[in-house]
Parts: structure tokens; C-alpha cells; sequence
């Protein structure tokens, strides 16, 4: 088993069995977010309602985040914080969604802006999600382009 995955699974206080430990190296592997639809189609042997049930977990953990996009629906991807607390997470960084091939990027090394809110709102979460083209689908186009 994953030795890195089951302490981050233990810093979050959910237990390691072996599907969720596959969810979340199927999450850790991607590089992006995934779709529940896109879990089902990569583990083929667990079934939508369990993989639902385990990101549900995730989320309340905080093992996952969840993210809204122009695409699908919610996407997932593995929090890599060891805790969280009233401050967020110390991994939340800014997303984008490719309005081509509909998928979403994690810009991991850009964090999400601070933002001041109004006297009397309390900020339990935040993402950040820019929109356009990623780099294949730009470059594709820009060849399209050319061709014409």
C-alpha cells in the first residue's frame, strides 16, 4: 500500500480501505480533477455509488476538494494539506477550465487570492477558476488557423 497516501488518509481521520486508497491514487495520478463520471470510466471494478459515497467522505474530510466548473459538474481532486483548519487548507490554488476540451487544470503553483469580504460574512471556502483555452487547444487552433 501507499505509505504516503495512508498517512494522508490518517492525518484526515478516514480509514484506508482498499478502494478508497485506489480513488485517491486514481485522484493523485490525473494531475487534474476529475469527474465522477471520469473515476467510473478509470476504475472500472467500483461502482458510481461507491465512488460517490467515497468522495462524499472525502469532502467532508477535507481529503478532497470540490470544484464547480463549465464543464460536468464537480470535479475532485486529493488535498494534499495534513490538516485543516479554521484557516483553509494550504494547498487551495487557482483552477482552469479549457472551454475546447472541457477540461480542468490544476495551477497549482498559483495560489487563490485573498479577498476581502464585507464586515459580517464568514468565507468557509473559496476557488478560483479562469476560463479560455489550454495550451494544446490553443496551439491546435493556431495550426487550424494557419491551414486556412
Amino acid at each position: 500500500m501507499d505509505q504516503s497516501l495512508e498517512y494522508l488518509f490518517a492525518q484526515h481521520g478516514v480509514k484506508a480501505t482498499a478502494n478508497r486508497l485506489r480513488i485517491a491514487r486514481a485522484l493523485d495520478s490525473a494531475g487534474r480533477p476529475l469527474s465522477v463520471s471520469e473515476l467510473e470510466t478509470m476504475l472500472e471494478t467500483i461502482d458510481k455509488s461507491n465512488i460517490f459515497r467515497a468522495l462524499t467522505l472525502f469532502h467532508g474530510a477535507h481529503l478532497v476538494h470540490a470544484l464547480e466548473d463549465n464543464g460536468d459538474g464537480v470535479r475532485y481532486e486529493l488535498c494534499h494539506a495534513h490538516h485543516h483548519d479554521e484557516d483553509g487548507d494550504d494547498d487551495l490554488h487557482v483552477h482552469f477550465w479549457c472551454s475546447e476540451c472541457h477540461k480542468t487544470f490544476c495551477l497549482d503553483h498559483i495560489p487563490v487570492p485573498q479577498v476581502e469580504v464585507p464586515e459580517g460574512y464568514v468565507v468557509q471556502s473559496a476557488s478560483h477558476l479562469l476560463k479560455g483555452l489550454c495550451p494544446a487547444c490553443a496551439q491546435r487552433n493556431k495550426n487550424l488557423s494557419l491551414q486556412g
